[in-house]
């Protein structure tokens, strides 16, 4: 049987941040560029994270939609080594489905994530051990 996730959740920090990498043709940067020098935006990165807030504002009933329809947990979710140790100890296990952050305890065991964790989703970002996230691999969707 599995069960959702009783976990502690966490507050994301102000330098909690994914880098991302894009790639521009030189007319569109060149324009960015122009904005940033009239003063527009302080930086190129300033204009990115504005036009990336206002398409996800454009959107924003399809996100509250599509979460609500997948059961996703929104923001930042963390599963601690106490949590793990306590879904096992009830004979369950966890699907995880975060768009946000979903986290993983640094002295969560390879082998408790393989006992409790039954799959992950995860849209946006999952902080695990390396070795963690190796032995969830093929869970890890």
């Amino acid at each position: 049987m599995t069960r959702e996730p009783v976990t502690q959740e966490h507050r994301v920090k102000v330098g909690d941040t994914e880098k991302i990498t894009i790639n521009l043709g030189p007319v569109d940067l060149g324009q960015i560029d122009l904005l940033v020098q009239e003063g527009f935006y302080s930086n190129r990165t300033d204009l990115i994270r504005t036009a990336i807030r206002n398409q996800l504002q454009l959107h924003g009933d399809v996100i509250r939609q599509t979460v609500a329809r997948k059961s996703l947990v929104l923001g930042l979710q963390h599963y601690s080594r106490a949590d793990l140790e306590a879904v096992r100890e009830a004979g369950q296990t966890l699907r995880i489905h975060v768009l946000g952050l979903a986290s993983i305890g640094t002295d969560v065991t390879p082998e408790l994530a393989l006992a409790t964790i039954d799959s992950i989703t995860v849209l946006g970002a999952l902080h695990a051990s390396p070795a963690v996230k190796a032995a969830l691999a093929g869970r890890i969707h």
